[in-house]
């Protein structure tokens, strides 16, 4: 493999995993039922409008579960794979299944970070800038809360020390470790495509 084709898989993964970081910020934000008024969501809502509202047409929402961008999500991820893949001088002409399962296994480990990353800017603002009106830390606040909440409730109340984003952290790394990393093993999925996990 050449230097320039190295260079345009590593271009090609990292804008294409960008886009799909706000491809499924915007779904996240629905589940976890943000404000869509926030600034950030208002770019995410641009940024994924072209090619979301096309496939909102075959694919409607449910339940206040917006599938569309979801399934937009692992479609990219499958893109992605498929050109890296193919860049690399593998056929993948026969596996588009499993590069299917692959893409989905890809996107859950990409959902769960999105929560732990999330989960440590949370803490860190819980420090440095408790109950800050900043777009970005209301934001963060607004994806961690649902996700702390059952914690918070089988937890005992410890005088304002809230401990809970210590077991989600917990919860967080077993589901990608006992979950995540055996389910790629399971699959087969190449030691090429780690950069997705």
């Amino acid at each position: 493999m050449t230097g320039l084709s190295t260079a345009a898989i590593y271009v090609i993964q990292t804008l294409g995993s960008l886009y799909l970081l706000i491809v499924l910020l915007r779904f996240i934000l629905q589940l976890v039922r943000a404000d869509f008024y926030n600034p950030l969501s208002q770019f995410i809502v641009r940024a994924t409008k072209p090619l979301l509202n096309p496939l909102r047409r075959i694919i409607p929402g449910f339940g206040g579960v917006d599938f569309a961008s979801l399934v937009l999500a692992i479609l990219v991820q499958l893109v992605l794979m498929v050109v890296t893949l193919t860049l690399m001088g593998y056929g993948v002409g026969g596996y588009i299944l499993q590069l299917l399962v692959w893409s989905v296994i890809a996107v859950t480990s990409l959902f769960l970070k999105v929560f732990f990353f999330a989960l440590i800017i949370s803490v860190i603002l819980s420090w440095v800038a408790p109950g800050s009106y900043n777009p970005g830390a209301q934001l963060v606040n607004q994806i961690c809360e649902p996700f702390l909440a059952p914690f918070r409730r089988l937890l005992p109340n410890l005088g304002g020390l809230d401990i809970s984003p210590i077991f989600a952290f917990i919860a967080l790394k077993l589901i990608d470790m006992l979950v995540i990393g055996n389910l790629a093993a399971m699959t087969g999925m190449p030691q090429i495509l780690s950069p997705f996990m």
